[in-house]
């Protein structure tokens, strides 16, 4: 029994850190790369010009004449 929880911390110590590198890279990769795309994608082809005289014709923006 000596030594028992050192070992088994050790043990259970790299298993959190390697799950926790993982959920990390499955996030970033996963979830925040094709984001960045979708917002990329999105912005390049954005006029904002037109898109507020689309919301003012549309009569969203009371305040602007």
């Amino acid at each position: 029994m000596r030594g028992l929880l050192a070992r088994r911390m050790k043990f259970h110590l790299l298993g959190a850190f390697l799950v926790s590198v993982g959920s990390a890279a499955l996030y970033k990769f996963g979830v925040a790369e094709p984001r960045k795309r979708a917002y990329e994608e999105f912005y390049k082809n954005y006029d904002p010009v037109k898109d507020f005289e689309a919301m003012k014709a549309a009569g969203v923006l009371e305040s602007a004449p």
